[in-house]
């Protein structure tokens, strides 16, 4: 397999890995010597019937879960890591000239049994985790992130990269492999490669130290976010649940309603229940995970940012922020905090507004507080418009909202789906071979629906295995989308809510982009791209969730058949803005959070003692309101200091700028169908990955600039509230 996909297994070990290493004092030749020589080894004796070795001859080529047990990773992570190294030593010392094939297509080709045990164990680690686990995730992801950084920092290698790359315009390449040389050069000129020898090795020591943060600070919020749980046993606890909620959090052992803080569980309750205590405690559990004792993940959010903002000085930038924003559509950090405050002060008024509509239904005996909003937005949102969840509810059945989803894949892309027995890593897993217009294989579909204690919280598209297509070797992704649903009993069907079915919809996107694609090289290939961009594939799926023609393909009542009646349906859209200052305010306060920890200076950075402190401060300077949480509070952001999103979390926002105004291209041909149009999303968006720079794919694909209109019209904000900024 590929070199370029360790460096996408070193952004998991920054997502997921444990404890760094102690600083070091050598020479970054000498270090990058050591990491390739030193500590690492393994016998035949370790390997002997490990899984990993041996060609899987499995359906479509899925790991042998039930062969595979956790003492298998970590021998198989070092033979792969030797192997590695072996590889990329001969590319390094090759007596040959560098050349396009013996240099950049080599790299591409270097570490397939590294990459096959570290996808494998990088997603059974996010679904299937236990204490074992969590301690390999411990030695395995810093292992491979000092691999990442001998291999980048290696100058031998780099120099045959920049010979290769300095004589590219006499080289006659093709688009892709141009733009694979241009990739592969510009990812190591971003990693250090260039610099100072003494650099290096700071840069080095700074990334492993990040790694190792970045990993407790993920573990600790894991761990505080199982551990807290409400038991609910008398009629007053359960006041306002509905029965199919009560249903799925029913737990037999302990003979009581268990309520964690699951997303979707934690907002079915908050919205529900009657219980305004109750209502309290659970969202004070959810807002103080990880800010106290010896799971406060607040001194590890300061650490974090003051090695990243000493990292970017070090590298010749500003900040992290200016960093990271380089090649993103966004630019710079000015560039994406203008645009996040020119929906921020439109939506900060509505939220008010929203505000003043719920104390005044609740009256002047109870002040209003964070933890009514959901329950009085529900309220209000049925006083205003007829509906409430549970109504709607019942017309959102699991299989057939995916059922929807790939009617509109077939429709729109000529995608087709089959159910086919494959053996998963847990038993709901269900997988569905896939196919383009021709009946040709583009690879399976491996869902994961349903929430449980070994599972990471929320939604999200990974794979086991990316696409390649080097020499003609055709190798097909296994691309998994993950929802966190509470369990229905069982025999019952899995009712979602409406946010749930968008939510569906949107790493449905996802697993498209990485299913699709035509890109023959790893490293640019499915999902790729800035991340102002990558959302946007998911993003635009969202549209066809709510259009009448889709919903009378999947909106069916689970009992009946019924489809969703239409003045339900004209209700429902009716209410489609409504809480839209909230969902705005708490989105863009966590978004300008984010922005503000990774602009520092790393002396600015220096100064910060207390997180909380530091948190406050930046939110009373944008005007937050006391009733309003940011979506992300700094000690449970793992967005940004355990994952990939680090002053990159306003890209849902600005990929909400292509995906209005992408859509809105369907709605201006009055047809969501329309062949051209999708012809073009499918072409220069689904199968093209990283072929070129994000603004010019969408200017292919839409034949023009994105527009903020669609944006702020699809909010329900008028377009005039921000005009002067």
């Amino acid at each position: 397999m590929k070199f370029s996909r360790l460096i996408s297994v070193w952004f998991i070990a920054m997502m997921l890995a444990a404890c760094g290493g102690a600083e070091q004092e050598e020479t970054a030749a000498d270090a990058a010597e050591e990491a390739a020589t030193d500590e690492i080894a393994v016998t035949d004796a370790e390997l002997e019937g490990n899984p990993f070795l041996d060609e899987w001859d499995t359906p479509y080529g899925v790991p042998p879960f039930a062969a595979i047990a956790d003492d298998h990773f970590m021998p198989a992570i070092k033979k792969g890591v030797l192997e590695l190294r072996a590889e990329i030593d001969v590319i390094a010392n090759s007596a040959e000239a560098p050349t396009f094939e013996n240099t950049i297509v080599a790299l591409e080709l270097a570490g397939d049994l590294l990459d096959k045990v570290s996808y494998t164990f990088g997603n059974i680690t996010n679904t299937e985790t236990n204490d074992t686990l969590r301690e390999l995730e411990s030695e395995i992801w810093p292992m491979l992130t000092r691999e990442y950084d001998a291999i980048v920092m290696n100058d031998a290698l780099w120099q045959r990269i920049k010979a290769v790359y300095d004589q590219r315009d006499s080289l006659g390449l093709d688009e892709q492999d141009t733009r694979l040389l241009e990739l592969r050069h510009r990812a190591f000129v971003r990693a250090g490669a260039a610099l100072p020898p003494d650099v290096k090795q700071r840069i080095s020591d700074i990334n492993a130290e990040i790694s190792g943060l970045t990993t407790k600070y993920a573990q600790n919020l894991l761990l505080e976010t199982k551990g807290f749980t409400l038991e609910l046993k008398t009629d007053e606890e359960i006041a306002g649940l509905s029965d199919d909620f009560k249903g799925a959090i029913w737990d037999e052992e302990k003979e009581a309603w268990v309520v964690g803080l699951n997303r979707s569980s934690f907002e079915s309750f908050m919205t529900q229940s009657e219980n305004r205590e109750l209502r309290e405690k659970l969202f004070n559990g959810y807002r103080l995970r990880a800010s106290a004792g010896e799971r406060d993940n607040g001194p590890l959010a300061i650490q974090i940012a003051q090695l990243r903002a000493e990292r970017a000085e070090l590298m010749g930038y500003e900040s992290h922020a200016h960093y990271i924003l380089e090649y993103n559509m966004a630019k710079t950090p000015q560039g994406a905090e203008d645009f996040l405050l020119r929906v921020w002060r439109p939506g900060l008024e509505r939220a008010k507004e929203e505000r003043a509509e719920m104390q005044a239904m609740i009256g002047d005996e109870v002040t209003f507080a964070a933890h009514d909003w959901w329950h009085y937005s529900e309220k209000v949102r049925k006083a205003k418009f007829d509906i409430d969840e549970n109504e709607i509810k019942p017309y959102f059945e699991l299989e057939n909202a995916l059922a929807g989803a790939f009617e509109m894949a077939t429709r729109l892309f000529g995608v087709t789906f089959e159910e086919v027995d494959v053996e998963g890593w847990n038993p709901v897993v269900v997988s569905f071979d896939v196919k383009d217009a021709e009946g040709n294989h583009l690879g399976l579909f491996m869902t994961d629906m349903y929430a449980r204690d070994s599972k990471r919280g929320g939604a999200w598209m990974s794979s086991y295995r990316g696409t390649s297509n080097i020499d003609g070797n055709s190798i097909r992704p296994l691309v998994t989308n993950n929802l966190n649903l509470p369990t229905p009993p069982e025999g019952e069907p899995t009712l979602m809510r409406f946010s749930d079915v968008e939510t569906l919809f949107h790493e449905f996107g996802h697993g498209l982009h990485g299913i699709m694609t035509k890109i023959d090289y790893p490293m640019f290939s499915g999902v790729d791209g800035p991340r102002d961009y990558t959302e946007f594939p998911a993003q635009i799926l969202e549209h066809w969730v709510s259009q009448p023609e889709m919903l009378e393909m999947y909106a069916r009542h689970y009992e009946t058949g019924e489809v969703i009646p239409d003045d339900l349906v004209e209700r429902l859209l009716a209410a489609g803005n409504h809480n839209q200052g909230f969902a705005t305010t708490e989105y863009i306060a966590a978004s300008l959070l984010d922005l503000s920890w990774h602009m520092l200076s790393s002396e600015e950075a220096a100064k910060i003692t207390d997180a909380r402190t530091f948190e406050k401060q930046v939110l009373a300077k944008y005007g937050l309101i006391d009733e309003i949480e940011p979506r992300y509070r700094s000690q449970y952001f793992s967005h940004i200091f355990a994952g990939g999103y680090s002053a990159g979390y306003y890209a849902y926002l600005w990929s909400e700028i292509l995906d209005a105004d992408g859509f809105a291209a369907f709605k201006q041909a009055e047809n969501i169908w329309d062949p051209e149009i999708a012809a073009r999303l499918k072409k220069w968006v689904y199968e093209a990955g990283g072929l070129r720079e994000a603004d010019e794919l969408y200017r292919n694909f839409r034949g023009q600039d994105p527009s903020i209109e669609p944006l702020l019209e699809g909010r329900g904000f008028a377009v005039e509230e921000t005009s002067g900024t």
